[in-house]
């Protein structure tokens, strides 16, 4: 198996975070992974994180299941990308934490990344069997929490963390068994830490 990891704004792959965490456990048991740090992570350009995740996806294995795992503004990242990426389209993928786009367009850092319409427009049936949410009841960044637009509006399977805020560092997300059992096996529910 194959993982491509995607972090999020003002994320500089902290080894505190999850996803750190989650790239060091899947090397140690085996796997391909890349996790590899955006540029300008502050103050981020929609054309080259799209480029780098094109480039990045070209790069995962092609042996065994392609994996792919964004959290937060990656979550949008991919979501504008998913319909055109064809052939570099992830076998499985978990979207952790997405922000809302009405409140992305509130940081001028990061609107160009919540267009107009980004929350209205569906994945094709193809993507959306593929796909796994993860959010919490009380993010910050999605008042009236993602599960209610992700799950009921686009058929998204997920899992809610009760509790978890953003899922993020400061939420107390560093090691996250969960999110690792999921990696290898899809049947698993993702719960909190």
């Amino acid at each position: 198996m194959s993982f491509l990891i995607v972090h999020g704004w003002q994320n500089s792959r902290p080894e505190g975070h999850w996803q750190h965490w989650l790239a060091g456990r899947l090397r140690d048991d085996g796997h391909e992974v890349r996790y590899p740090q955006f540029p300008e992570p502050d103050e981020p350009v929609p054309g080259d994180w799209l480029a780098l995740l094109r480039s990045e996806l070209g790069e995962l294995g092609g042996d065994g299941e392609r994996v792919l795992v964004c959290h937060s503004l990656a979550v949008l990242l991919w979501w504008r990308a998913a319909p055109s990426l064809g052939a570099l389209q992830p076998d499985r993928v978990l979207l952790v934490a997405p922000p809302s786009a009405d409140v992305l367009r509130g940081f001028p850092e990061v609107a160009a990344f919540a267009p107009e319409g980004i929350e209205r427009t569906p994945l094709p049936a193809d993507l959306v069997a593929r796909t796994r949410l993860v959010a919490a009841d009380d993010d910050p960044y999605f008042p009236g929490g993602a599960a209610s637009l992700y799950a009921d509006r686009f058929g998204l399977d997920t899992d809610l963390v009760p509790g978890g805020r953003h899922l993020d560092l400061p939420a107390g997300y560093g090691s996250w068994p969960a999110v690792l059992a999921w990696c290898t096996d899809p049947s698993v529910r993702i719960t909190g830490r």
